[in-house]
């Protein structure tokens, strides 16, 4: 598979912008060396809101440009390219792939996904759906691997989807193959601040007792707050975020680390009178919980960590990206070494994530750069992270296409 064509560019126009992306992509097409994509098949676009209420006629000239292309993305408060991110301003990202025809079927509400064999999907969709983590599910189902990967569309305008036409509400997305090689790994952006215990009690989405105890004091001691005062505990509360995951999944990969099926979730609320702790999501008894923070050095950590995983994927000859940056610390800030198995990459990060999180503008997207190298990567900021089964909070969501069998 040939590298795909990607490109970035910003601009208050919309068309100066997919001018200047256009301009980018007809250079790496143009390579004599022929190392991208000749005969593109399938396009990303991903784009600011502030171009959401020209979504059609952006889509209208993505068509135009290069016909026969079939075009899925969305909106975000920011939009994500290969070691830069755009957020609150005008921007767009394109990428465009050569893959087989038959080995991927953009889908959404007017267009069912009933009929392809599907190992695995890409999905966009609108936060006020009702039901949606139940969507996801069930949406997962309809792919042999069960995996899905994406985002929740982010707008302070409109919220739209593309897949092949624009969409307003539910899903939408590209399904893909078990022809199409690929590589995902979800990386988490919070540190737990206490044990991880068991949901003995809980009513909807209020936790009531954690491992026999009231919610609200085993809550009040990881913090270190006096249980007689809940009130005085409220600036640390209003920090404070909770990671669930269900009984047969593990909460933490290693001490003091989440795993990948953890769900992050605000703290909505105390209840004085049960002693209990309100969550933004039902919980049943059985379920595994931690109280958390964010905690940006962890996800620093964390996003190095999937990446060393994706490369010794790929390249398990190599020596792995950890243990470099380990050896070496001066590597963070050398030139990029591609992985050689990359042709392209989607990244989905939390709008909680991008920018000042990471301590500087496109600090976040410069570090998976450092660490997967100069490969044509595009994506966006989200309302939340779709992975595996699962609508995830504060985390980012890495996926490859890689050249060689299915992984």
């Amino acid at each position: 598979m040939k590298l795909f064509a990607h490109a970035h560019a910003t601009h208050p126009d919309w068309r100066m912008a997919l001018a200047l992306a256009a301009a980018q992509i007809d250079a790496q097409r143009a390579d004599p060396a022929g190392r991208h994509v000749a005969d593109p098949t399938l396009g990303w676009v991903y784009f600011s809101d502030h171009y959401a209420p020209q979504a059609a006629a952006l889509l209208d000239e993505l068509t135009s440009r290069w016909p026969g292309v079939s075009w899925v993305g969305t909106v975000g408060v920011g939009v994500a390219a290969n070691g830069a991110e755009y957020i609150d301003e005008p921007a767009l990202v394109l990428m465009l792939a050569g893959l087989p025809r038959d080995q991927f079927r953009v889908f959404s509400g007017a267009r069912p996904l009933a009929g392809f064999p599907a190992a695995a999907a890409l999905v966009h969709a609108d936060p006020a759906t009702p039901d949606l983590p139940e969507l996801i599910a069930e949406m997962s189902t309809r792919t042999t691997s069960g995996y899905l990967f994406g985002g929740l569309a982010s707008s302070r305008t409109h919220t739209v989807q593309v897949a092949d036409g624009v969409f307003e509400g539910g899903l939408s997305g590209v399904a893909f193959a078990a022809g199409v090689s690929m590589v995902s790994r979800v990386t988490q952006g919070c540190q737990p601040v206490g044990p991880v215990r068991i949901i003995t009690r809980a009513e909807r989405n209020l936790v009531l007792a954690l491992d026999g105890e009231p919610a609200l004091d085993v809550l009040l001691r990881d913090l270190g707050v006096p249980a007689t005062e809940p009130r005085e505990a409220l600036p640390r509360l209003r920090q404070t975020l909770v990671g669930l995951s269900d009984s047969r999944d593990h909460l933490l990969s290693h001490p003091g680390q989440f795993g990948t099926d953890t769900r992050v979730r605000h703290l909505i609320g105390i209840e004085p009178k049960h002693r209990g702790v309100a969550v933004s999501e039902e919980v049943s008894e059985g379920m595994q919980l931690a109280f958390c923070h964010r905690h940006v050095e962890g996800a620093r950590r964390d996003l190095v960590r999937i990446c060393s995983e994706i490369r010794e994927e790929l390249e398990p000859d190599t020596l792995p990206l950890a243990e470099a940056l380990a050896l070496n610390p001066g590597l963070a800030d050398s030139a990029p070494h591609p992985a050689r198995g990359i042709a392209g990459a989607v990244y989905v990060s939390c709008t909680g994530r991008g920018g000042p999180h990471f301590g500087a503008p496109s600090a976040e997207l410069a570090l998976i750069r450092h660490a997967l190298g100069d490969v044509p990567l595009v994506g966006f900021f989200a309302a939340g992270e779709i992975a595996h089964h699962h609508l995830y909070g504060y985390t980012g969501v890495l996926t490859v296409f890689a050249n060689g069998s299915p992984a």
